[in-house]
């Protein structure tokens, strides 16, 4: 047997693997792409159009590698397929340097996407459900704090690299090899450390979900979010070389994205723990629409800079607060209803970067992108007022 089958590592251990593997998985399977577009699109000539169906192409596989993951075929096989995921990650970073055609490229992408759904899914199952039995709360906040370290490496890889590359416009090839040989790392090390899920094979069978109206308008504005947010996520450094920041803005934009991220999943707590998840949502929600807009509308270095702080500050707590949100109104069904909340904000997202990217093409800029996508997010917010009132009211 190996040692990870034999021991159970430390809890810093267990939160740093968890933390490296979501910086893989997610940070650089799904967010590298956002540093190294500008780049990407300059060498292939691609087109807004062209980067929208890529990247939707990447959130239709994560949509797709959700609803697998949620599947009973996963019982007791979580660590294998948690590997399998951070293994197809590295390699589908590697393919993007053979791939110069547009449908190679969101094949590509889509495989990265189910990927990225099987690294964050099946490895949060394992050191979550480890944090748990040991009692710590840390653990679990550290994990995804892994997102925000990706995507700060993923900043910085693209930085140097280009930086070395002499600003060639070959240097996106490097990137993404860069990128390959550091999620390589994180799985080695996630193979050695990572333990076995105690609980095998358990299955629970739920009620049918109730579509209770409060679930209903969360999901709704869950929906919203996950349109809304993924216009900055996909296109932030790409407006930042559109409006000619220089190389050194277009690098801290996203290395503050990623170090926001961090720790906005401690500095939300106070919130959450006194008024709820839904409220956090809500007021995420309108923060990150000011953020969208931020990017745009402020003037030279300082838009996509607070742009960037502002949307990494907030997503990630608004991805766990939607879930918690939907798995409150819909307690006797929490795992559908985590289903439902995840489809649907897939679905919002992939039809973000379609509308971005067609829209840039019809007027030119990204300042359109970004109000519909700010709109939206305010829409989603104030769609939650009542069903905040509602709870409260209720209570």
């Amino acid at each position: 047997m190996s040692n990870a089958t034999t021991h159970k590592p430390s809890l810093f251990l267990l939160g740093l693997t968890g933390a490296l593997a979501l910086a893989s998985s997610q940070g650089l399977g799904r967010f590298f792409y956002t540093p190294v577009l500008p780049g990407m699109m300059s060498a292939l000539d691609l087109t807004p159009s062209d980067a929208g169906l890529i990247a939707a192409a990447n959130f239709a596989g994560y949509l797709i590698g959700a609803l697998l993951a949620s599947q009973s075929w996963a019982a007791g096989r979580e660590r294998q397929a948690a590997l399998a995921g951070l293994f197809s990650t590295a390699v589908m970073m590697a393919a993007m340097v053979l791939a110069h055609s547009l449908p190679v490229l969101m094949l590509v992408r889509f495989m990265a996407g189910l990927s990225s759904a099987f690294g964050l899914i099946f490895t949060s199952a394992i050191v979550i459900e480890a944090a748990a039995r040991a009692g710590s709360t840390t653990v679990p906040s550290a994990h995804f704090g892994g997102v925000g370290i990706g995507i700060s490496l993923s900043s910085f890889v693209v930085f140097a690299v280009s930086s070395l590359a002499g600003g060639s416009a070959e240097g996106w090839k490097e990137s993404w090899l860069t990128g390959s040989v550091l999620a390589v790392g994180v799985l080695i090390l996630t193979a050695f450390v990572l333990p076995r899920p105690e609980n095998h094979g358990q299955k629970v069978t739920e009620p049918k979900l109730v579509w209770r109206p409060r679930f209903v308008m969360a999901a709704i504005a869950y929906s919203g979010f996950g349109f809304g947010y993924i216009v900055s996520a996909t296109f932030l450094v790409t407006i930042a070389r559109a409006a000619g920041s220089g190389n050194l803005v277009e690098f801290l934009a996203w290395f503050l994205t990623g170090i926001a991220c961090f720790f906005s999943l401690f500095a939300w707590q106070p919130l959450i723990k006194r008024r709820g998840a839904d409220v956090t949502l809500a007021v995420c929600m309108a923060v990150l629409s000011v953020g969208t807009l931020s990017s745009v509308l402020l003037p030279g270095t300082y838009a996509v800079v607070v742009g960037g702080i502002l949307l990494g500050g907030t997503f990630m707590v608004i991805t766990s607060c939607g879930l918690a949100t939907g798995r409150a109104f819909a307690p006797e069904s929490p795992r559908r209803a985590m289903g439902v909340m995840t489809s649907i904000f897939g679905i919002g997202q992939i039809a973000g970067p379609l509308v971005a990217g067609w829209v840039a093409d019809m007027t030119g800029s990204f300042l359109w992108p970004s109000v519909i996508a700010a709109a939206v997010l305010m829409a989603g917010a104030l769609l939650l007022i009542p069903v905040v009132a509602g709870r409260e009211h209720s209570a």
